[in-house]
């Protein structure tokens, strides 16, 4: 069996970054639980905002979270109301012991989806579940991507029972480079998941968005 890496994981500290910056001593391993707990609760209640990240700054009574979206107008809602439930959410759901703490909701644009690996596997496991031939899908979405200038290369994995077949299998496709052992370049990975009437699909998106050779 080949040892996989995650391409993002590989690259920390050189041309990735953390999505959770703080420093903590007794209670790393409860903000670290508590910051995966509420990556994952955003991303799948405002699954249709198109969300890319979710990053977690904090400091002494601060929790600042960033959410990086193609669509901010779903998220921020009619005078900022979508904020104010998401705040409420996460306050009552993680911060309601704790008074004290300041909690801040920040919305990012991400102004071309096709930049961002999250989105572009959750458009393809959309698709999935709205019962579009899996070839196609993979196929549309590899050309659209590849349009950007400021992608080199891209590459979609999907693995389960494609087309609803007896046995589940993997199946992918690439467009143009994509060096996954060349520590400087800059890619881009993600995973979704399609729960479709015959079980779930799985689908993983590599974006090359060039080399890093100075970090700014």
């Amino acid at each position: 069996m080949g040892h996989k890496v995650n391409p993002v994981g590989f690259r920390l500290g050189i041309t990735q970054t953390w999505k959770s910056k703080w420093f903590g001593k007794k209670e790393y391993a409860e903000n670290l639980r508590q910051d995966i707990e509420i990556r994952n609760l955003i991303m799948l209640r405002w699954r249709s905002a198109s969300i890319a990240d979710v990053e977690v700054e904090r400091s002494a009574n601060v929790v600042k979270i960033i959410i990086k979206t193609a669509r901010p107008g779903v998220l921020i809602g009619r005078g900022g109301s979508g904020i104010e439930d998401i705040k409420n959410f996460i306050q009552t759901k993680f911060f309601k012991s704790n008074k004290k703490q300041n909690l801040k909701i920040e919305v990012q644009e991400v102004k071309n989806f096709e930049e961002s690996a999250q989105i572009v596997a959750q458009n393809i496991a959309d698709q999935m579940e709205k019962r579009m031939p899996f070839r196609r899908a993979m196929k549309a979405m590899m050309e659209q991507v590849i349009k950007n200038n400021t992608i080199k290369g891209v590459k979609i994995e999907m693995s389960g029972r494609l087309g609803g077949a007896e046995m589940s299998r993997r199946e992918w496709g690439s467009k143009g480079t994509l060096p996954l052992h060349t520590m400087r370049a800059n890619i881009d990975f993600a995973k979704a998941t399609a729960y479709t009437t015959y079980g779930t699909i799985g689908v993983k998106v590599w974006l090359y968005k060039g080399e890093v050779f100075n970090k700014k």
